[in-house]
């Protein structure tokens, strides 16, 4: 009998050194989300650096469809809560666009500056934003860090408005980071600050789902085994609690291909996704 045992945390959860030529991310998006971006503008469908509460890096855009939208997508970006913004993802609104759905795409204040339950506050903060400027439906979307993220909302203790909480219809947490305690034993937890205290309070997979919800956990194949397991994981602890879940595996997609779907209406990802 052979037993497996996480010994090197930083390589665990360390993504880019383990795909060929993983350094080319997050580079790679800036181009494609700013021709996103600039061919909707000139369209007449964004609404761009729309401000959810005082804080410098408290903004979000809104990407409209071509009618009336069916409802609201919003996608938050993963980066370890220490890295990026809203202008690296644009172009991953795409798919649900092309459906009819509006999408909100926030930045938040990074750690160290804020911490991941603060982060939580103000994502809760740029849903209620654009919720009540698109009516309907809301669908949640996040990678990595963001799907920490957005599973967080969907909890008895999320820091939502229980009016929107209603509204929400599916959470799609990708390559999720639902049980912080192992990130506790990174290097960047002297940034993040992450301790007992909040690892209970802010790890989705340490708290109870709301009721009602369906929650889609998804990961690629080929990331790191550490990001499989928290992917099955969450949906494992929450089924046992009365959700509904699901869990996707995506073949041979690493962490950071894991998100092309969601520039493809007919992708499967996409569909899941807004699936009703």
């Amino acid at each position: 009998m052979s037993y497996f045992k996480v010994t090197d945390w930083e390589a665990a959860y360390t993504n880019g050194a383990y795909i060929v030529d993983g350094d080319q991310w997050p580079a790679a998006w800036v181009e494609p989300a700013k021709a996103f971006r600039d061919n909707l503008t000139a369209a007449g469908r964004t609404k761009l650096d729309l401000a959810y509460a005082p804080a410098a890096r408290n903004r979000f855009d809104l990407f409209l469809p071509e009618s009336r939208p069916k409802g609201l997508v919003v996608f938050v970006h993963g980066g370890y809560w220490l890295q990026l913004d809203k202008s690296y993802w644009s172009h991953l609104a795409a798919g649900s666009i092309a459906t009819g759905y509006a999408v909100a795409i926030p930045s938040y204040t990074l750690c160290p500056e804020n911490r991941i339950g603060g982060i939580g506050k103000e994502i809760a903060a740029a849903i209620t934003a654009a919720a009540e400027m698109v009516d309907g439906p809301i669908v949640l979307t996040g990678h990595s860090a963001g799907g920490q993220l957005v599973a967080r909302m969907m909890t008895t203790t999320s820091p939502l408005n229980e009016a929107f909480l209603k509204r929400i219809r599916h959470v799609l947490a990708i390559s999720g980071l639902h049980d912080l305690r192992p990130i506790m034993k990174r290097s960047m937890n002297a940034q993040l600050r992450i301790d007992d205290a909040e690892a209970r309070t802010e790890s989705p997979a340490l708290l109870e789902p709301v009721d009602s919800i369906r929650l889609t956990c998804w990961v690629g194949g080929a990331e790191r085994a550490e990001f499989i397991r928290q992917n099955a994981l969450l949906a494992n602890i929450w089924t046992g609690l009365g959700a509904a879940t699901e869990v996707v595996v995506e073949p041979d997609k690493h962490h950071y291909t894991v998100l092309d779907g969601l520039t493809d209406a007919e992708h499967t990802l996409t569909r899941t996704l807004l699936a009703e």
